[in-house]
């Protein structure tokens, strides 16, 4: 099996949803074939692919995975679109005792083909979230570069570590990734250096700009890749696969 990215952060509004969407497209357009699990409730990165959300989340259906994909635009990339239903969330967040299969039970056999497996998350803490965790090979957490920036960064990083102390040898910390950077603010300059300070080498050295290419491109239904792929944003994502690619 591939790498597993699980793209969280118990916070919204931090770019989550734009980091998952636009580093799969990227993986994808580097020959890597790569799969998005939207596992969202908002269904943002279904929408934001050109894909619409289905009534039932396919990882709860009986269907075979391989029929519930969504061809996207770009070669190498496939979606498994997300669901609205409530119902589907409390059972993707169930234990294995539930009646239906685990999201770990499904990853672990139907989705060994990919090289990459990006997971969307809510922006929770909730058992959905630690679900996605604990069946994944990697954590990124994308921060936004603002005043409340590091709230709340200590109860995700303990979920985290809980995970990793449960599921040795198989989750690790793949990075943290600023975003909505503007370096002519000096509060991002600020957030930037205290992140850092605290967390080192996890912490990438590619950094994501404000940038309204980046805003724009889901109301088209596309990565910002695709949607203007000389914008700084586009230029961005390709910097953060290709640190991701080296790791």
């Amino acid at each position: 099996m591939g790498r597993i990215l699980c793209v969280a952060n118990q916070k919204g509004g931090v770019g989550k949803t734009t980091t998952a969407v636009n580093l799969a497209a990227a993986l994808a357009k580097s020959g890597r074939r790569t799969l998005l699990v939207d596992l969202d409730p908002q269904c943002n990165a279904t929408s934001g692919l050109g894909c619409q959300p289905t009534d039932h989340h396919p990882l709860v259906s009986r269907q075979p995975l391989k029929e519930s994909l969504c061809q996207t635009r770009i070669e190498n990339l496939e979606l498994l679109p997300g669901s609205r239903s409530f119902q589907d969330v409390e059972a993707l967040a169930a234990g294995e005792q539930s009646r239906s299969a685990t999201l770990g039970q499904h990853l672990a056999s139907g989705l060994s083909a990919y090289d990459f497996v990006l997971i969307d998350c809510p922006p929770s803490l909730g058992q959905l979230t630690q679900t996605a965790l604990a069946s994944s090979t990697e954590v990124v957490m994308p921060i936004q570069c603002e005043y409340f920036a590091m709230e709340g960064l200590a109860q995700m990083i303990e979920v985290i570590r809980r995970v990793m102390d449960t599921r040795p040898e198989r989750l690790q910390f793949g990075g943290i990734v600023l975003t909505m950077y503007d370096d002519t603010l000096g509060l991002t300059r600020e957030v930037d250096e205290e992140v850092r300070d605290f967390f080192g080498e996890i912490v990438f050295r590619t950094v994501i700009p404000r940038d309204v290419a980046v805003s724009e491109a889901p109301s088209h239904g596309q990565s910002v890749i695709e949607y203007a792929p000389r914008a700084r944003g586009s230029r961005a994502y390709v910097e953060l696969c290709m640190e991701v690619l080296k790791t």
